[in-house]
């Protein structure tokens, strides 16, 4: 295989590594903040078991585990379609590889793989908008109790 042809698949291949890059730090940031919802309803739900406290609290810490619960799922979804979207680059950079070494005019199999990847994309951008969202009213349900109080 000529020099030439190596670079050629090596150029083809740069720009969807970087969204691979791009979503990866992604997912980084959606799996610490998972790790954190996870935590917090352990704490939460270890709260509520060695409870001493009236209903009023209980049902406070139980307000709180549903919040907990309800970003942990949004985020399982952020982080599942981050990984498709890096599964369906990767199904691209092995089309445009396939592409360049066996000399075909196989543009049409890259599109729909890149176009599948920014609508994953977008998807988990959606939940991980969502998550921050659903954070924030868990934020002011916890202020609520401490201005009660």
């Amino acid at each position: 295989m000529p020099t030439s042809s190596v670079v050629q698949i090596l150029t083809a291949s740069i720009a969807p590594v970087i969204v691979i890059s791009g979503v990866g730090l992604l997912l980084l940031s959606i799996s610490n903040r998972y790790g954190r919802a996870i935590d917090r309803a352990r704490l939460i739900m270890r709260e509520l078991h060695s409870s001493t406290t009236s209903s009023a609290e209980i049902r406070h810490l139980e307000e709180q585990l549903q919040h907990t619960h309800q970003r942990a799922r949004l985020l399982r979804l952020c982080m599942t379609y981050g990984s498709l979207s890096i599964f369906f680059v990767s199904l691209m950079i092995l089309s445009l590889f396939a592409e360049q070494v066996f000399r075909l005019h196989t543009d049409y199999l890259a599109l729909p793989f890149f176009a599948a990847c920014l609508v994953s994309l977008v998807i988990a951008m959606y939940y991980f908008i969502k998550d921050i969202t659903v954070s924030l009213a868990a934020l002011e349900l916890e202020m609520s109790s401490v201005q009660r109080q």
